[in-house]
């Protein structure tokens, strides 16, 4: 890795009920998330992305291995252009805020941090 790579390549958020994690992401991001094929015992959904262009992504993955956890490593995912339209849509998707909207610094923009319906601890981070 150099400073001209991604330090992440992929994520994995983990769920117990993939068509209700589906549902929440979708409706919270208002995007549409692919189905992938079930593989090496995991049902995995996508989150929309061109992975030709070096661009990171991730997914919602079922698994024996996966467990949520509101404690452990935290992502965050791009809630650009506005985070507040974000979070928002989370608790109305049955999710809960734990941090609300908060100024990192002006150069860096906005942290929040929520539960999805799953029991994992997810942060958000835009600009404005």
């Amino acid at each position: 890795m150099d400073k001209n790579s991604n330090s992440l390549n992929w994520f994995e958020i983990p769920a117990v009920d993939i068509e209700r994690a589906t549902q929440f992401y979708e409706t919270i991001f208002d995007v549409k998330m692919e189905r992938f094929p079930d593989m090496m015992g995991m049902k995995m959904v996508g989150f929309p992305a061109d992975m030709g262009n070096g661009k990171v992504s991730g997914a919602l993955v079922r698994s024996n291995n996966h467990k949520p956890s509101m404690e452990g490593c935290i992502i965050y995912l791009n809630a650009n252009p506005n985070i507040q339209t974000v979070i928002d849509r989370v608790e109305k998707a049955n999710g809960k805020v734990l941090v609300p909207k908060t100024q990192v610094s002006p150069e860096i923009g906005y942290m929040a941090f929520f539960a999805d319906t799953e029991g994992n601890r997810i942060a958000l981070h835009a600009q404005n």
